[in-house]
């Protein structure tokens, strides 16, 4: 079985998620300061390096005004 992290579903959410910062017009550290993250953290979390809870990402939801859906359909 195929690691969740390599999953075709997987580097989707991750692309969703860079596309929801921009739209939103932060750059990685703005979004890190938000987060009280540093930017490696998202940087990590866009690349898919770092798999994501979902907590991690209803708070990456919230400050993007995304819906969980979003990033998951």
């Amino acid at each position: 079985m195929q690691k969740t992290i390599y999953s075709r579903r997987h580097r989707t959410i991750v692309a969703r998620l860079r596309q929801a910062r921009v739209e939103a017009g932060f750059k990685q550290v703005d979004a890190a300061k938000k987060l009280r993250k540093q930017q490696s953290y998202v940087s990590r979390c866009e690349s898919g390096d770092h798999r994501l809870d979902v907590v991690e990402l209803e708070a990456f939801a919230r400050l993007y005004g995304k819906s969980l859906d979003f990033f998951t359909r």
